[in-house]
């Protein structure tokens, strides 16, 4: 374990035994990876409800980390092309279409399916849960809050519902997909459905008296894809570390990429947080730090990653209410990004320059205003030319220009060539890129 220095280690410390003051938890743990090593691990209270000699390898229940489980389950049929995104969630489960059956997994995915944020019935975070077909019935009878893609509206229920059609399309229940497919592969030996020891107690802390409560510790069944689940902060750090870099057994970097991009927002929570596919984004770090927090009886979890700077922060705690599940995990990784700096990637000159760019690169003209082209080994990148401002990145795929950032993401780079081969001008969605300023185009030879 590459170990952060004693004053780095001190000041997290101290933000730790803050935050456990603060917000008055019986524990907290919290561990941070970097550059897919483990750098700081850290406690502060020992109300557990057991002895142990680690408390990092000591199960707390995540709550809606959970989530981001289920979300890879659900990617990971996609990349088998068992599933689409666009499909109606009625394509799976025909006992909910009259209801919700319109609605698309990818809605699903980023709590934009408009769906109630809650299954009908008892609070189903401290009771024992009920089948699907339970689960299900009871849904037939509720309506859309919104309009698909209207909002953002979280929803519990809707990872209900993505973790039986991970069942039905796998064949076997989720709890086995996601033991199979994901905690196996990674290696995350401590992570279960129900606890085994040594495992905290969950506890509520009364609010004039300090005095402790234990909470449940319940089996939500058909809602346990939403938030069942129990690891260690040993186990979350490592995937953590998945959610940054990717693994070949389980999801690459590339789905995890789009798994991160904003799909939904609302108009109360402007642009300060938003959703992915199974994953929540928050400003922070070199940008957006990307994760989920979570919350059940008696237990509060956060787990953070800024996948440019390749840390992650995750923090567990035993009590119902008091962490700061938003801020913790980021303010960990502004600790450590102030101490010691992610020196970031290296730069290496190219070695070569495919044939396809070689002659396109230089100055180019959208009308007056100019554009420099640039190989940086791997790709091509479009500047204002001066400024380097609002650059534009473009991979050669299947033999043409695509892009992958900035505003033409997605759109063709089409090189347009003279009858003696030479680059005449480029066009790109109706952008014309000339050579001089509103300069002429010549036929394609």
């Amino acid at each position: 374990m590459a170990l952060v220095t004693d004053l780095t280690a001190r000041r997290l410390e101290a933000a730790l035994a803050t935050e456990q003051r603060r917000g008055r938890l019986p524990s907290v743990v919290a561990a941070l990876t970097r550059d897919g090593s483990l750098v700081w691990r850290g406690y502060r209270g020992d109300m557990t409800g057991m002895s142990v000699r680690s408390p990092h390898e000591l199960q707390y229940r995540i709550g809606s980390i959970t989530k981001t489980m289920t979300a890879v389950l659900i990617m990971q049929l996609r990349e088998e092309r068992s599933v689409s995104l666009a499909d109606p969630l009625a394509t799976y489960l025909p006992e909910v279409r009259d209801a919700f059956g319109e609605r698309t997994l990818r809605a699903l995915l980023s709590h934009s399916a408009g769906m109630p944020n809650e299954p009908p019935g008892e609070w189903w975070e401290r009771v024992d849960g009920v089948s699907f077909s339970e689960l299900a019935a009871r849904a037939a009878k509720e309506s859309p809050r919104f309009d698909s893609g209207q909002t953002f509206h979280y929803s519990n229920l809707a990872y209900g519902f993505l973790g039986e059609v991970v069942a039905r399309v796998n064949g076997r229940p989720w709890w086995e997909c996601l033991t199979e497919r994901v905690l196996e592969p990674l290696g995350m030996l401590r992570t279960s459905y129900d606890p085994f020891d040594p495992h905290a107690e969950g506890y509520s802390v009364a609010p004039y008296t300090s005095m402790l409560t234990r909470e449940p510790a319940t089996d939500t069944r058909a809602m346990a894809p939403a938030g069942q689940v129990w690891s260690t902060a040993l186990d979350l750090a490592t995937y953590a570390d998945f959610l940054i870099a990717g693994h070949r057994d389980v999801l690459e970097e590339a789905v995890l990429a789009e798994m991160t991009t904003p799909q939904v927002g609302s108009e109360w929570g402007g642009l300060g947080t938003g959703y992915g596919l199974g994953l929540r984004l928050v400003p922070g770090g070199s940008g957006t730090l990307v994760g989920h927090t979570g919350t059940m009886p008696g237990f509060q979890a956060s787990l953070f990653v800024d996948r440019r700077r390749r840390a992650g922060a995750v923090v567990l705690a035993n009590a119902t209410t008091g962490l700061r599940t938003d801020a913790i995990a980021p303010e960990l990784l502004d600790v450590l990004q102030a101490c010691e700096p992610s020196t970031g990637d290296v730069w290496e000159p190219a070695v070569r320059v495919p044939a396809e760019a070689a002659d396109m690169l230089g100055v180019w003209h959208w009308g007056n205003a100019a554009k420099v082209l640039t190989w940086d080994g791997s790709v091509l990148q479009m500047a204002d030319a001066g400024t380097g401002d609002r650059p534009e990145v473009f991979r050669l795929v299947a033999g043409e220009w695509r892009g992958v950032a900035g505003y033409h993401h997605g759109e063709r780079l089409q090189v347009v060539r003279r009858a003696d081969g030479s680059v005449d001008h480029l066009v790109c969605s109706t952008f014309v890129l000339t050579r001089e300023p509103y300069g002429p185009v010549s036929e394609p030879g």
